[in-house]
């Protein structure tokens, strides 16, 4: 089993823990006792080849699938127990979740499936679409609030995916190869409003990426091999950072 580094965070105790994670597709062994930890407000990059499990990790943490074995908790929660219906709160309320092709409702516009979490927690629609416009503003696209996904350009589409994921003001944000569909300019768009908007309201996030360039937005990186999690350097400064977000 993997030991996380935790090595930037001393005393700290984590925001979300994994220890000894295993999950299996048929005869495919995804993760091999894979362990990890998140603190709050820390960017981590999780790398690794394509089918190294990292987006088999990433939906264990975010309680989207169960583990076989192994032990996933947030805070005093054990998520790998926890009622599908406790699941589905969190992932509305303390969890957001971005994919790779932003998985937006196609036949909603822009400024609706950034509000879909606040209605869907039973906030009413005028304070909702308020909220929702504002974190379109802060990702710079509040005159697509209107348009539709298939109007949008691909890097328009994924910074609505996430002010969808942080309308909410989560706690953690689980974002799975973001920019993966994206070109160079618009993947370092989407990363310098992610980490921008994470560092304001200190939001931890775990990014699955097999791009270093990516990667290097993170405060700290590991990597997934054969299943389980080894620990990596830090990918940026505090100073680099902030030129990115400049």
């Amino acid at each position: 089993m993997s030991t996380p580094d935790k090595q930037l965070f001393p005393g700290e105790t984590a925001l979300i823990t994994a220890r000894g994670l295993k999950k299996s597709y048929g005869r495919t062994e995804a993760l091999r006792g894979a362990s990890l930890d998140l603190h709050a407000g820390e960017i981590l990059a999780v790398t690794g080849t394509s089918g190294s499990g990292k987006s088999t990790l990433l939906h264990c943490l975010a309680g989207i699938v169960r583990p076989d074995e192994g032990v996933v908790t947030y805070g005093s929660e054990q998520l790998d127990r926890a009622s599908e219906e406790r699941l589905g709160e969190l992932r509305r309320s303390d969890f957001g979740v971005v994919f790779q092709f932003g998985q937006l409702v196609p036949e909603l516009t822009a400024l609706d499936n950034v509000a879909l979490p606040l209605l869907l927690s039973g906030i009413r629609r005028g304070p909702a679409n308020e909220q929702a416009g504002e974190w379109l503003e802060r990702f710079g696209i509040r005159g697509q609030a209107d348009l539709r996904p298939g109007e949008m350009s691909g890097g328009q589409s994924q910074r609505v995916a996430l002010a969808r994921a942080l309308v909410t003001g989560p706690k953690a944000v689980f974002a799975d190869e973001p920019t993966g569909a994206l070109d160079s300019l618009a993947g370092e768009q989407v990363m310098t409003a992610l980490v921008h908007a994470a560092r304001e309201s200190a939001t931890a996030v775990l990014l699955i990426t097999h791009d270093a360039r990516t990667a290097a937005y993170a405060d700290r990186e590991v990597w997934l091999r054969d299943g389980a999690v080894h620990s990596g350097a830090a990918s940026v400064t505090a100073q680099e950072v902030a030129r990115h977000e400049g």
